[in-house]
């Protein structure tokens, strides 16, 4: 079977501005209201050039969540058994709290593709997603077995460290709204930031060391 040809810079760089556009029309429009003279449009290319790169909307979509979810994903592979659970917790809800800052369009995608049952990337869900999931709760329950966090499900600890942190990717209007001018700007991050490590530490904190500190 011959080898493909590896691709040229023009090339790469034609994709990497369809695979821009795609991001902008998705995250607005979702899959299902997409199109492909959407994405050309602001692209700035005709559409049959588009197609020559992708020949599908499938084939972009897919691309850009294939990426972003191992973007999405890298803060979590970092958690390190060896780490202090308390860093390392803090650190990951550091990183998805700068992920929602940085990358709020690939955060309503992620979201809208889930809110439409994932038919598109369920293999990835079910497989790459789920195995990462499950080597890092197994991680944090080796840290409870040894007294070092708080006994507690790793797995729905996982979830409520996403929900709290992407919330200010996918609300971010309503987050803006509700804090007015005087607190919305960038400094908001900072402010969750304080406020989830608190919450997530304390909750984590074993009883015996928390009757340390209050006594």
């Amino acid at each position: 079977m011959p080898r493909s040809r590896p691709q040229t810079r023009i090339q790469r760089e034609k994709q990497d501005i369809i695979l821009e556009a795609a991001l902008e029309v998705f995250s607005v429009h979702g899959f299902r209201g997409a199109t492909i003279d959407q994405i050309a449009e602001v692209a700035g290319m005709s559409k049959p050039n588009l197609l020559y790169y992708f020949p599908k909307k499938e084939e972009i979509h897919r691309r850009l969540i294939s990426t972003l979810l191992d973007t999405w994903l890298a803060p979590l592979r970092e958690m390190d058994e060896d780490g202090d659970p308390f860093a390392e917790i803090r650190s990951y809800i550091r990183r998805k709290l700068e992920m929602a800052r940085d990358f709020p369009r690939e955060s309503r995608l992620f979201a809208n593709e889930m809110l439409r049952g994932a038919e598109h990337v369920i293999d990835m869900i079910e497989i790459d997603l789920k195995n990462l999931v499950d080597e890092k709760a197994r991680v944090m329950q080796v840290w409870m077995d040894q007294g070092k966090l708080a006994r507690t499900d790793p797995y729905h600890l996982i979830f409520s460290i996403w929900a709290t942190t992407q919330h200010y990717a996918d609300f971010d209007v309503q987050v803006r709204a509700v804090l007015g001018k005087d607190r919305n700007g960038e400094g908001r991050f900072d402010d969750a930031a304080r406020y989830l490590e608190q919450l997530f530490m304390h909750g984590l904190t074993p009883r015996q060391r928390q009757g340390t500190k209050t006594a």
